[in-house]
Parts: C-alpha cells; sequence; structure tokens
C-alpha cells in the first residue's frame, strides 16, 4: 500500500489517518470525540478501541502477537470466516477459516452525522481463497467507531450455487482479572462444551472463569454482558444475525502451549464472540447477503 496515496484518498484530517503498523502492516488510526481505536489492514482486524473517559482498552492483544503477513494476530477482533474452528473437511486448512491473514482493501471512510468515524473494508475470492474454498464470495466489514463500537460483516453469495458458512466475530477483551469476571446473558442456554470433547450441558447462573472455558452457546440472541469489578466496569455486547455466542479462556496450559501468548496473560483477556457456529450455520443462497452484526458498550461504575 502507497500510504501517502492512501490517505489522500481516505484520510480524515483530525480523525483517521493511514500509517504504517507493526511488522509493516497498514493499520488504521482513528481518534474522534468518542474514542481512539486502531485498525489493521491486515486480516481487516480491529486491533483496539479505547472510549474517551476510560484509560483501558476495550479490547485485549497479546504481548507475543505475530505481525507478520502470513500469520493472524492474536488479540483484538479476529473475522472467523468461512469456517469457525477446525477445518470442518479435515483437509489441513487452517482454523477459523482463511481471512484473518488476508489483505483487506480499504474501500471508504467517511463521518457520521453524530461524529462517529465510519470505515469499509472488502475482501473478494481470488486464486488462493478459490484453492482453499471454491466458492465466489465478497466481504465487506462496516465499522463504527462512535460511543460504541460496531462490526457488520457482509457476506454476499456471488456465485451460481448456495453456500454454507459459519463464521465469527471472536472479540478479545480486556479484563483486570478474569478470576473475578463474569459472563452474563446466557443462563439457560444448552452449550457445547469443547474442553469435555463436545459434552453438552445447560448453563446455570453467570459464568466464572476459574479454568480452561471453550463453550458455543445454542439459541441465544440475548445481550451479553462482560462484569469486570477489578476494572470497575462492564461491557455490553448486543447481536444480530446470530443464534449462537462462543466464550473462551485458555487457562494455564494452553497458553503455555501458545507461541503468541503470554503464558500469564489469560488472567487479563477474556473472548466473548459473537457467531454462527454449530448448528447456528448459515446457508446464503446465489445473490443473497447475510449480516452479522455486534455493538459493544463500555459502562464505568
Amino acid at each position: 500500500m502507497d500510504i501517502a496515496q492512501a490517505n489522500d484518498e481516505f484520510g480524515i484530517p483530525g480523525a483517521l489517518a493511514i500509517c504504517e503498523g507493526k511488522g509493516g502492516l497498514p493499520l488504521l488510526s482513528i481518534e474522534n470525540a468518542y474514542a481512539s481505536a486502531s485498525i489493521s489492514l491486515h486480516g481487516g482486524q480491529v486491533l483496539s478501541y479505547c472510549p474517551v473517559n476510560s484509560e483501558q482498552d476495550l479490547l485485549f492483544v497479546s504481548q507475543q502477537a505475530y505481525f507478520q503477513p502470513d500469520k493472524a494476530i492474536k488479540g483484538g477482533i479476529p473475522v472467523c470466516w468461512p469456517w469457525f474452528g477446525p477445518d470442518p473437511e479435515q483437509r489441513g486448512r487452517p482454523d477459523h477459516g482463511f481471512v484473518r491473514d488476508c489483505g483487506w482493501q480499504l474501500l471508504a471512510t467517511g463521518t457520521g452525522a453524530d461524529g462517529s468515524t465510519r470505515i469499509l473494508l472488502g475482501l473478494r475470492d481470488d486464486d488462493r481463497s478459490q484453492a482453499l474454498w471454491p466458492h465466489a464470495f465478497s466481504l465487506e466489514l462496516q465499522v463504527i467507531i462512535g460511543a460504541t463500537l460496531e462490526l457488520a460483516l457482509l457476506t454476499h453469495n456471488s456465485g451460481a450455487e448456495p453456500i454454507k458458512v459459519t463464521q465469527a466475530l471472536h472479540a478479545y477483551f480486556s479484563v483486570g482479572d478474569v478470576r473475578k469476571a463474569q459472563v452474563l446473558g446466557l443462563a439457560g442456554h444448552e452449550y457445547i462444551d469443547k474442553v469435555r470433547d463436545g459434552a453438552r450441558a445447560t448453563q446455570s447462573g453467570p459464568i466464572n472463569i476459574d479454568g480452561p472455558v471453550n463453550r458455543i452457546y445454542l439459541d441465544t440472541r440475548d445481550r451479553l454482558v462482560i462484569d469486570d469489578p477489578s476494572l470497575g466496569r462492564s461491557i455490553h455486547i448486543e447481536r444480530e444475525g446470530s443464534r449462537s455466542a462462543v466464550v473462551w479462556n485458555p487457562w494455564v496450559e494452553q497458553s503455555r502451549s501458545m507461541g503468541d501468548f503470554g503464558d500469564d496473560e489469560y488472567l487479563r483477556m477474556i473472548c466473548v464472540e459473537t457467531t454462527n457456529a454449530a448448528e447456528d450455520a448459515v446457508t446464503i443462497a446465489a445473490g443473497e447477503r447475510h449480516r452479522l452484526y455486534t455493538s459493544y458498550r463500555v459502562y464505568q461504575d
């Protein structure tokens, strides 16, 4: 990317600039009356969102994260697509699909009537994607940086046959101490427990993290809340186009096994993901679209 040309075309004076980020990867830097934020064009990934009334970022990015063209970035809000989790066909393709390490195109930027900053990124099928997943598609990721952080992932089936996808906006949230945090809004919902080899159970009360957690919650559309007493805040999560949610924390052993994740960083993060996962797979007819939307708002105690 020609940074100077990109700024001439898409920069917003005083609000949005395109710069070279870690590893030389192009980065959007946003600062407006509501928040400061950053978005990597590598992976189409929001990496930071810090409201003006807070010194603490909403999002977690590992200190050990890779910033390389052929690697996914550990943290922020990765886009998992067109499958969530392991390769469903067990062909050795990447976990969580292939768009997390793609270079996304910056399509448009603008300012909303409320002073929010709006960004549109795009990605289309190419020779690499066709070799991994032989379907024609285009993706758009709409990001709004305002009093809330909003993301909408639009999948357009530009082929002649239906396509079936699972997907996620795989948000890593920063918390003060995950052992004291709780996730609210999933009581009474059945979940698939990946830690227990896919066993099914029903959530009783809030989710407390005292060991490894990797769960797909089913038939859920309600608002979710991360209550974080250590940072004196709560994070409210709204979702559309989704009937499932994932809660993940690697805990001790998995943290130690990941080269792009610090041994004790599990204490400072939790993933609460807006998904179409498991039986919540989405079939998109030829020429049709699906919109997966989420928003995050921070409330200080």
